[in-house]
């Protein structure tokens, strides 16, 4: 029993090691570059060991964008719940703005964002998954979380909380997100300006949303 928990740790290890590092090397290469042979060796183990734990290149590239397309999602969720305990409708939605464009702004955020977007032709199920998975859902969440607030009176009715949600984060994401994509990691927005940015969408939302 304790031989088997040691190698499933073992194993568990490893594959860590292989998604840490394959992530890299996709990034670093591209899909078209990226080869089983680089991943193996900045996981410091061995091509059978990576074909043992993924069936090919398009197998690992998956696991990558669903793990990370994860983390995000559970990250946004965590977010939009502190609408919850909100009682001043404007800074709390300025703090979910700047914090959101904090997530989305990061440096290993963005270049994988970059990755799926242009590998969406080529793997569209795959890439499919950071829309259906990650930020179509959390701004669900976000709509209902806007859809409480409005039921606490802090904002109008909303006739489509996800629309509203939708309206919020382009306000938000629109100028910095497209900066940033187009311009490289270079061009990231300094954090005064996203601030000020985060404030001035709250502005304008609350002017269509607000009481």
């Amino acid at each position: 029993m304790v031989v088997e928990d040691v190698a499933e740790g073992r194993t568990a290890r490893k594959r860590r090691a292989i998604i840490e590092a394959a992530t890299e090397v996709f990034l670093q290469h591209g899909y078209l570059g990226a080869s089983m042979d680089q991943v193996a060796a900045m996981a410091a183990v061995s091509k059978q060991t990576v074909y043992k734990q993924f069936a090919d290149k398009e197998h690992l590239f998956a696991e990558i964008i669903v793990g990370r397309t994860a983390v995000l999602g559970d990250r946004l969720a965590d977010l939009y719940a502190t609408l919850d305990d909100a009682e001043d409708v404007r800074p709390a939605l300025r703090e979910v703005g700047r914090q959101l464009l904090e997530s989305l702004s990061r440096p290993d955020v963005l270049r994988l964002r970059r990755l799926v977007i242009a590998e969406a032709d080529r793997f569209p199920e795959v890439s499919g998954t950071w829309w259906e998975r990650a930020f179509h859902p959390s701004l669900v969440l976000l709509g209902e979380a806007l859809e409480r607030m409005a039921d606490r009176g802090l904002l109008r009715e909303l006739g489509d909380p996800t629309l509203a949600a939708y309206h919020f984060a382009g306000l938000v994401m629109y100028k910095p997100m497209n900066r940033m994509m187009f311009a490289g990691s270079a061009a990231v927005t300094p954090p005064v300006e996203l601030a000020h940015l985060a404030d001035s969408a709250t502005d304008v939302f609350l002017a269509a949303y607000g009481r």
